[in-house]
């Protein structure tokens, strides 16, 4: 299997599978002499960890990270960084009944049909639980970023939709509830449908919506490589993800340019920001903001007709413990995939100045 390493200068390279002995990363290229805070490394993984509250999965893991190589005295000394999160609570009977049966909509037959081996206890590689070493590293990452400030949280679940834009929102009320909507009325909405959706044995999707503010401009290439391309790539490579939108995104295509056009100030900040703080696949210093969509977990508590790996009609239904909705956990791993992303072109972007 290849594609398990992301970035150019700041890379992270994942292993491990959901029901394996533990998953982890090699992080390479992170600068020397970051002082790192290993307390709010763990912050992001609790945020992102399983069995958290009522309306996520149930699986008990307290997500501890484990760190070999890379780090002396509190200080990142500019080799590997190596790291593994042990698991400690599979339950990997629960999946015995899809061991020659596919999910529908789930990566299971694809796997199959490209590798010829699957590992079906909880979906393997293909698992969301793969996304904690992403955490970890993202976590790092916002670290070596310490004055740009990464925010994300959910704007909608369902048909549940917040109608505030995040200059209107408190984002110290991201963390009070489960939900991490920063709209206290609609979180609550979200949160007694989350619960609706699970008792009813389905799932469903939702939006996590990202700010990144004190973004220097510069970043970005001009061609293939531009900054949103990359965030786009970033945040598409997240499970269930299945849209990616940033700053007016497909409401800009409703707009006129006299009226879309963001019109600078003396100072070189602009009025409006349509652009979602990237221009010609540069920052330009203003707030990058977009949107990402989730689509409902696949698993779901009900019977559904699929087919075997003989090809023949089966009835089946899911068992074990899912996120009736992914999008309150998906919040630090959006934010972790992004400061990713800017970690890699604040290197590159060093590489090529005089």
């Amino acid at each position: 299997m290849s594609g398990n390493k992301f970035g150019k200068l700041f890379q992270l390279t994942t292993f491990g599978e959901s029901h394996g002995k533990a998953i982890g990363g090699v992080i390479d290229g992170c600068p020397s002499g970051i002082e790192l805070d290993k307390e709010a490394i763990q912050r992001d993984l609790d945020r992102r960890k399983p069995g958290q509250s009522a309306i996520v999965t149930q699986r008990k893991e307290p997500d501890e990270v484990e760190f070999f190589s890379g780090i002396f005295e509190g200080k990142t000394t500019g080799v590997p960084i190596g790291f593994a999160i042990f698991n400690t609570n599979q339950k990997s009977r629960d999946y015995d009944h899809i061991k020659d049966q596919y999910r529908p909509s789930h990566a299971d037959k694809v796997y199959d049909d490209k590798y010829g081996v699957r590992d079906y206890r909880g979906g393997g590689r293909s698992s969301a639980r793969e996304t904690a070493s992403r955490v970890v590293a993202g976590a790092i990452a916002k670290q070596f970023l310490a004055d740009v400030k990464f925010t994300a949280y959910v704007s909608a679940v369902g048909e549940i939709q917040m109608d505030k834009s995040y200059q209107d929102v408190d984002f110290d009320s991201i963390e009070k509830n489960p939900v991490r909507c920063p709209d206290p009325e609609k979180a609550l909405e979200m949160e007694e449908y989350i619960k609706k959706i699970r008792k009813e044995g389905d799932t469903v999707g939702g939006v996590i919506s990202c700010v990144i503010q004190n973004v220097p401009a510069g970043l970005g290439e001009p061609v293939f490589d531009k900054l949103h391309a990359e965030l786009g790539k970033a945040m598409l490579s997240i499970n269930a993800v299945k849209g990616f939108e940033y700053g007016s995104g497909f409401a800009g295509a409703t707009q006129r340019g006299s009226n879309h056009n963001d019109l600078y100030n003396a100072d070189g900040s602009t009025q409006t920001n349509h652009s979602g703080g990237i221009q010609g696949g540069i920052s330009n210093g203003m707030d990058i903001y977009f949107r990402v969509a989730f689509k409902p977990v696949a698993t779901i508590m009900q019977s559904q007709t699929t087919i075997n790996n003989k090809g023949e009609s089966v009835e089946m239904q899911g068992k074990g413990r899912h996120d009736p909705c992914v999008v309150p956990r998906a919040v630090p791993i959006v934010e972790a995939m992004a400061a990713l992303v800017l970690a890699d072109f604040t290197l590159l972007n060093r590489a090529v100045k005089k």
